[in-house]
């Protein structure tokens, strides 16, 4: 006996510390950290290998911009199934899973010898992603206290950041050095890396009788995703021409949204539960995050051409000054993180949208003869704005959510700003062209003064949508704030 107990003591130790490393918040909040960067370099670095793809396959660019589409629709039409399905068999199997699938498509990517068979394997990459991104928001109230939520938030907004960032960089590198398979195949060690500490240190939870209940909704879950996949492609094909197709698409996705919300009422155990969308606070903020990612996208499709017609700036110049924009957004986010949980994230929502409109509002007001301050200072102001309101919306949202609920609302969070960032590629595409027609030099060939218009026209209506965000995040807390005096008990 005394010999069971002193081995019993002498084990203590280490079975305290190998307990302290697995549920150690560092540990998961680094694991959460390199998903999300796993999932945004997968976007980023695609981007620029499309050259050495059309090279390589002999393709146009129409089949080879599949590459990036069949990732990106995969994550936006699949994102809020893979949250309801997370809720209901567990976050860390499916998020391990997630981690696994990615890493996989990623093997898949480098060694696919046609092109199609590559789009084939992105579109399993997505997949991955979607569980990845759907599911690291919803883990981050199990593995941090409340006060600690937004500077949580604020270093997955800075991982997501700096996969933006590097993804061009990188993967250029990577395709001068190893070729185009290279781009794909470095996301095997990070890949993984993450799922060796995710399995070390993300906590498991016991699934909630009402979860262990439910039925999957697989009726709802195919409406939403032919939905979602039929606007995105409305919004991405004919490279900023609107036809005939797009229309159609539009219209299938407009009929999409009436049979999923019929759906939805019939179904016993819903997607998505539409009374969830009542709340105030919540659909203003998924509305808002969907705005302001419109307005942000504004920065990518309009900025390189500001910057190498109406300043004048060769190739490599362009890429690193547009490179600041990420690089302020990746800092900010670290610091929004500390000011959301010392100041409170529903005041740093509306601080973060001041900025946002100011910065917009300064870019609007860009002056060649300013050179390239014209475009670092507003844009630096602008993108402080947009991390200190995504990561205080962030905090905001998932602080609120039932435990059951937080893989599909983290799922409905991601496909908010998915939309905006497809919406805003059309959008802003469409009213920097509109605007720049007048002065263009021909067809395909921008003046400084056309590319000088089309910037001010542009970033004057982001202005507006700012502005409008602005007003929708304080009229949704002054009414979320009478209504919670009123659910007061007398």
């Amino acid at each position: 006996m005394a010999i069971a107990e002193q081995n019993e003591c002498a084990s203590a130790p280490h079975n305290t510390r190998s307990a302290g490393l697995a549920h150690s918040p560092v540990l998961a909040l680094a694991s959460l950290s390199l998903a999300t960067l796993l999932s945004s370099l997968g976007t980023s670095i695609a981007s620029v290998g499309l050259p050495s793809l059309m090279q390589a396959f002999g393709a146009p660019f129409q089949s080879v911009q599949w590459v990036v589409l069949a990732y990106l629709l995969a994550i936006t039409a699949l994102i809020v199934s893979a949250g309801r399905l997370a809720d209901m068999l567990g976050r860390r199997p499916l998020l391990l899973g997630g981690i696994a699938l990615f890493t996989l498509a990623s093997v898949l990517c480098g060694l696919a010898p046609t092109l199609w068979l590559l789009i084939a394997a992105r579109a399993v990459q997505g997949l991955g992603a979607a569980l990845m991104m759907a599911l690291t928001l919803a883990f981050v109230a199990e593995t941090v206290t409340k006060e600690r939520t937004g500077s949580a938030m604020g270093l997955l907004g800075a991982m997501s950041a700096i996969g933006t960032t590097l993804g061009p960089s990188l993967g250029g590198l990577l395709i001068a050095g190893f070729g185009w398979r290279a781009i794909f195949l470095v996301n095997v060690p990070l890949g993984l890396l993450t799922f060796a500490l995710a399995s070390l240190a993300l906590p498991a939870r016991d699934k909630t009788a009402e979860a262990a209940q439910n039925s999957f909704d697989a009726i709802g879950t195919v409406l939403l995703a032919l939905t979602l996949a039929a606007y995105a492609l409305a919004m991405t094909l004919g490279r900023g021409h609107f036809g005939a197709l797009n229309t159609g698409l539009l219209v299938a996705a407009g009929i999409g949204v009436v049979l999923f919300g019929v759906a939805q009422k019939r179904a016993k155990n819903p997607l998505i539960r539409l009374a969830r969308l009542y709340d105030i606070r919540l659909s203003a903020s998924l509305a808002t995050n969907l705005v302001v990612a419109t307005v942000m996208m504004a920065t990518l499709v309009v900025a390189p051409f500001y910057l190498s017609r109406a300043l004048g700036l060769d190739a490599a110049m362009v890429g690193v000054v547009l490179s600041t924009g990420p690089l302020v957004s990746a800092l900010s986010a670290l610091v929004a993180g500390r000011l959301t949980d010392r100041f409170g994230a529903h005041r740093m929502m509306v601080v973060g949208l001041f900025s946002l409109a100011v910065g917009t509002s300064l870019l609007s007001l860009a002056a060649t003869k300013l050179g390239i301050a014209s475009y670092m200072v507003p844009i630096a102001v602008t993108c402080f704005g947009y991390a200190l309101f995504q990561t205080s919306n962030n905090a905001a949202v998932m602080s609120g959510v039932a435990a059951g609920e937080r893989g599909v609302v983290s799922g409905l969070l991601n496909l908010s700003r998915n939309l905006g960032l497809i919406t805003g590629a059309s959008l802003m595409g469409a009213i920097f062209a509109a605007a720049s027609t007048g002065e263009r030099q021909s067809q395909d060939m921008l003046t400084s003064a056309a590319a000088a218009r089309g910037m001010q026209v542009t970033f004057q209506t982001a202005t507006v949508l700012a502005v409008a965000a602005l007003l929708l995040a304080l009229l949704s807390t002054r009414a979320g704030g009478r209504l919670s005096v009123r659910q007061q008990p007398s």
